[in-house]
């Protein structure tokens, strides 16, 4: 583990090193003119390296050659199918599947599947902070994370949508966009059993289970268990009425006041019909009340 812990706190020396050759795009500089060449076709989209394989492109040769693993049955994960360039790699990887995690944190006992994540947690409790941006001058505790920042400042986003192209800077954004067009919602809630497809709005849809009501209404006091809600009870104090209708000059308060006021003024909507005495009512509500009093 020391050696381990040796080795990752080597990279800030070798960052140290002299880094002549800066890209014109972000200014990020490199040792050699191989890497800033490598680095440059990330700001283009020519994508000249083919997969002979499934023919899929990418920009440089190192990419490509990673890809080119997925193809080979060597160092092949028995678990997912995944396939890796040597059995070192192929070792740690099946720790995704066992759980397992050797490295313990000798402070708070917290352990990790590997070294690199040890080495950045034990930074938690030293302080040390060894990746400094030449930008801004913010410190970070791993190279990932400066790795990430520097983004800011370059306005990379490496990131993109198979389907609609849209980028991102962060691949967990990319993965939470990527739900909009699979309508997949993996945030189920174990009450009423409504699903998200982020965690945020799953913890905000379970304030609607619980007895608290953080928000109130700095006119009147008045307790609520959301921010939208206090946002929508606070129009009662205010003379604004941001919803106009189009046909008239009438403003109202309420997007719903609207809709009535279009269906019933203009006959613009949905009516809700009485199957038995053809009365139309502009509420769902409405009409189920008139159903009730004909029953009595």
């Amino acid at each position: 583990m020391e050696a381990a812990v040796a080795n990752d706190m080597s990279e800030p020396q070798h960052n140290d090193k002299p880094k002549p050759h800066k890209c014109t795009v972000c200014d990020k500089r490199f040792a050699t003119k191989g890497n800033l060449s490598v680095h440059i076709q990330m700001h283009t989209e020519q994508k000249s390296y083919s997969c002979p394989e499934c023919e899929k492109c990418y920009n440089n040769c190192k990419s490509l050659t990673k890809h080119m693993y997925i193809h080979s049955s060597k160092h092949k994960c028995g678990e997912c199918g995944k396939c890796f360039k040597c059995s070192a790699d192929l070792m740690i990887h099946r720790r995704i599947h066992s759980g397992e995690k050797p490295f313990e944190c000798s402070v708070c006992g917290k352990r990790f599947t590997y070294a690199g994540y040890l080495t950045s947690h034990s930074r938690i409790h030293s302080g040390e902070k060894p990746y400094k941006c030449s930008a801004c001058g913010k410190c970070f505790r791993a190279s990932s994370h400066l790795t990430t920042h520097r983004r800011i400042h370059s306005g990379e986003k490496p990131f993109e949508c198979s389907v609609c192209g849209k980028r991102f800077t962060l691949s967990e954004h990319l993965r939470t966009h990527s739900r909009i067009h699979s309508g997949q919602k993996p945030y189920k809630c174990q009450v009423c059993h409504k699903a998200f497809s982020k965690s945020n709005k799953l913890t905000r849809h379970m304030i609607v289970h619980g007895n608290r009501r953080p928000y109130y209404c700095p006119y009147c006091g008045k307790l609520f268990k959301t921010a939208h809600d206090v946002k929508q009870h606070a129009r009662v104090h205010s003379d604004a009425k941001q919803y106009s209708c189009r046909h008239c000059s009438e403003c109202f308060r309420w997007q719903g006041t609207l809709k009535s006021h279009l269906l019933t003024t203009h006959n613009e909507g949905t009516w809700f019909t009485c199957h038995i005495c053809q009365k139309k009512f502009s509420r769902k509500a409405t009409l189920k009340l008139h159903f009730s009093d004909m029953k009595v």
